[in-house]
């Protein structure tokens, strides 16, 4: 019997990340997400205890899958330290086209939680620190890789050079729920390389 209702709170899970995804915390309500869900209220509120306990569900889930998909890419030691940025880039954009609706990105979860709850809710906002944390030691660290390999510029502390690159990951996600095709994301990721490169 527990394994069923594993699948479908795993289910359930999914939909609710991109109810939430979507169209942030606040805007998603009850309804939506029974909507998504396929769930009653009841249901949600049996499974999930409340609406902020189902998000932030939602929202460790979704770090957790962005974060494999990015560390896998940061930690391929087969490629030069710029080559695993370039791919890095390349993901963060094409993800940017894999998940749109009405002609327009739905950005990151994180980004847009980090906008909407970051200075009011504790909770979150752990949960964010946590996950910057995460992310920029992995970055520092390919990095600090290119760095030694000679293939990134020295002009800068690898701390910085991290927490560079993570800005531009974020102002690409705003700049493509924005309305901003390939070609400008492109381009912004080319310039951060050239900020990056020895000269």
């Amino acid at each position: 019997m527990a394994r069923p209702r594993s699948f479908d709170e795993e289910r359930a899970l999914d939909a609710a990340m991109r109810a939430f995804w979507a169209n942030g915390y606040e805007a998603t309500s009850t309804q939506d997400l029974c909507e998504a869900t396929g769930l009653g209220r009841s249901s949600i509120y049996n499974t999930f205890t409340s609406k902020h306990d189902l998000f932030r569900r939602a929202l460790t889930r979704y770090m957790d899958m962005m974060n494999t998909s990015q560390i896998e890419i940061l930690e391929d030691v087969e490629r030069s330290a710029t080559d695993r940025i370039r791919a890095l880039f390349a993901r963060v954009i094409d993800g940017e086209f894999e998940h749109r609706e009405n002609g327009h990105s739905i950005g990151c979860l994180t980004v847009n939680t980090t906008v909407e709850l970051a200075g009011r809710d504790p909770e979150a906002a752990d949960l964010l620190e946590r996950d910057l944390a995460a992310r920029l030691a992995t970055l520092r660290a390919t990095i600090r890789a290119g760095q030694q390999a000679g293939d990134i510029t020295l002009r800068r502390a690898a701390d910085t050079l991290a927490a560079y690159v993570n800005a531009v990951i974020g102002g690409m996600r705003v700049s493509a729920q924005g309305g901003a095709d390939r070609a400008t994301l492109e381009a912004i990721a080319e310039t951060a390389l050239d900020a990056l490169a020895v000269r």
